[in-house]
């Protein structure tokens, strides 16, 4: 911990909170530094007093399934939220309508889905996060993406105000919204349209096999690290740039699928983002594209 963290006065709080925790344990990658602090607040009040009371000058940087990050080597300043089982039901508003934790998976919302004969949130089987991160991230797969589905979210802002948002509000674009720095997604409704439970579970099945056949998914991995451009697959421009397996230390390009990093044994995160940042140099000049960052990268370096 920081001197000036460790000055700092941290709210009591319900919840858990644990400092200098570890988060590689906590992202796919298996690499990265600690948090100053990690708050695992009992209930959505919990997080709100907290927020309310802690110091405005504290970074506050919510953390799901931590399958799309990079925490960097030198750990994440302030305060990481990681909801829980108190954030993760899921229920049935309507016909065609789910409430969802935030920190519901994608598993236990396709599935709720497809229990209640509501289709079109399929392609969240595919997305290994939680509501939190989709909602924040846009996440999508497979044709389909969040702002397709959701009706609006409930959000603790930084200040610790409950507010609700609606899907014009986050101002999606392609794996963007305008939520505000801080805010964490503590709820959201998504609506789909009735269809039979056995052809929403044909289509999951399907999704799944099409996942489990295209990416490295027993591996130590951060899903796909670059965004799309527009008209083209950024795993194409990889692999043309000849960045298949291409590797730094333990950092490797997968050979399965390109647009995935893996970590093949012990990987530092500095290790992981220095290959990806070898990769969008060789694109760019071979192939004329400046590939975006797709999976999120926090923390500060070692």
């Amino acid at each position: 911990m920081t001197a000036a963290a460790a000055e700092r006065t941290i709210p009591a709080a319900a919840g858990r909170l644990t400092p200098d925790a570890p988060l590689a344990p906590l992202v796919w990658f298996k690499s990265g530094g600690s948090a100053e602090w990690l708050f695992e607040p009992k209930d959505a009040d919990d997080l709100a007093g907290f927020l309310a009371a802690l110091e405005p000058d504290v970074p506050v940087m919510a953390l799901g399934l931590g399958s799309n990050l990079i925490v960097r080597d030198g750990g994440v300043p302030g305060v990481v939220v990681r909801l829980g089982k108190a954030f993760a039901a899921v229920e049935r508003l309507d016909e065609v309508t789910l409430r969802c934790g935030g920190g519901a998976s994608g598993i236990l919302v396709s599935s709720t889905a497809r229990d209640a004969g509501i289709g079109g949130l399929e392609f969240l089987r595919s997305i290994p996060g939680t509501v939190g991160g989709f909602v924040r991230m846009n996440g999508g797969a497979y044709g389909r993406e969040t702002a397709d589905i959701l009706v609006d979210c409930e959000v603790v802002l930084r200040s610790g105000e409950r507010k609700i948002l609606s899907r014009d509000d986050l101002g999606y674009t392609y794996r963007h919204s305008a939520l505000p720095e801080g805010a964490v997604v503590i709820a959201a409704t998504f609506r789909g349209h009735p269809n039979d439970p056995a052809a929403i579970s044909a289509e999951m099945d399907r999704i799944a096999e099409a996942r489990e056949a295209s990416q490295p998914l027993r591996t130590k991995t951060g899903g796909s690290t670059f965004k799309n451009p527009t008209g083209d697959k950024a795993w194409r421009l990889v692999d043309a740039a000849g960045c298949r397996g291409l590797k730094r230390g333990d950092a490797q390009v997968s050979e399965k699928h390109c647009n995935f990093l893996i970590n093949t044994g012990s990987a530092t995160s500095d290790d992981i983002e220095a290959l990806g940042e070898d990769v969008r140099r060789r694109v760019k000049e071979t192939q004329g594209v400046e590939l975006e960052w797709e999976i999120q990268r926090v923390g500060v370096a070692k």
